[in-house]
């Protein structure tokens, strides 16, 4: 919760990508992230999307990345996010070890995480 109580916390006034490929899910995750006092940018099922509407804004202040879009890995525009200094967390069903040694230090939560699960999943740091 936020210092107010409102579970805003630390996502409030900040743009949040989500990039989620399955459409009910994607509705979900964003209605979470709003829920949290956060901007939502998208949600985008593919990663040209993601990647068109992370350089479209600069001023991203984080992501929450599905790792898997349609057969097509999220892992490069995870990349260009941490170039970019961009705080992510990933939101999946697939076993951690799925993911890349290189983003060992990125929270996870599930795809159906609720407005908790997402502020207390650590945001990868740049």
């Amino acid at each position: 919760m936020g210092a107010d109580g409102s579970g805003h916390g630390r996502l409030f006034g900040r743009s949040i990508l989500v990039v989620e490929d399955e459409y009910f899910i994607a509705d979900h995750l964003m209605r979470q992230v709003e829920q949290c006092g956060a901007n939502v940018i998208g949600p985008v099922a593919t990663l040209d999307e993601a990647r068109s509407l992370a350089w479209a804004n600069p001023h991203l202040d984080g992501a929450v990345l599905d790792i898997n879009l349609r057969g097509t890995w999220v892992f490069p525009l995870a990349d260009e996010l941490a170039e970019r200094g961009v705080r992510f967390i990933f939101a999946t069903g697939y076993d951690a070890r799925m993911i890349p040694a290189r983003f060992a230090h990125v929270g996870r939560c599930e795809k159906c995480a609720d407005a908790a699960e997402i502020t207390a999943a650590p945001f990868a740091e740049s």
